[in-house]
């Protein structure tokens, strides 16, 4: 099976190895994309284990479960990483992870960052990155012309 991380690799030589505690992943952009493969395969406990923060109040072990199982993983392209490697304590890792999940697909863009405790790279937290929306048609007003064409106001007809 190729890995779901996206390196192009087989799954048994890439990311399962982190994700069975076999080895620990040598820089954060390697622990990054373990825990997209672990969503995708459905490793809770991995996700869990490779956080800083653990304990109930900080990880919702069902909402993570239920989002990891409900999904549909569809590929992850990392955007850029800084520092992280084999010799540095800290490093970020902005990523998009693509999923489908009840028939519409989601794209989850992160900027994360990472912490190394005890020679072990650990997903300390992420800023998700807006989106920015751009409209493809002038906005319509309330009291415009309804744009389907039935001649009411838009307020009165399709922006009820």
């Amino acid at each position: 099976m190729i890995c779901p991380c996206g390196s192009g690799k087989d799954y048994a030589a890439c990311c399962e190895p982190y994700i069975t505690g076999a080895r620990n992943p040598p820089t954060a952009e390697s622990l990054m994309r373990s825990r997209y493969s672990a969503y995708a395969v459905h490793a809770i406990d991995y996700i869990i284990n490779t956080c800083v923060k653990k304990g109930e109040q900080d990880i919702d072990f069902k909402q993570t479960k239920d989002w990891s199982e409900k999904s549909t993983w569809l590929g992850l392209t990392v955007l850029a990483a800084d520092k992280g490697g084999v010799n540095d304590a800290e490093g970020t890792v902005e990523f998009e992870a693509r999923y489908e999940q009840n028939g519409l697909r989601n794209r989850h863009h992160e900027k994360a960052s990472f912490k190394k405790r005890d020679g072990i790279w650990l997903y300390d937290e992420g800023t998700i990155v807006p989106e920015t929306m751009v409209r493809s048609m002038p906005k319509v007003g309330r009291n415009d012309p309804c744009p389907c064409g039935s001649g009411k106001k838009y307020k009165q007809c399709c922006g009820r």
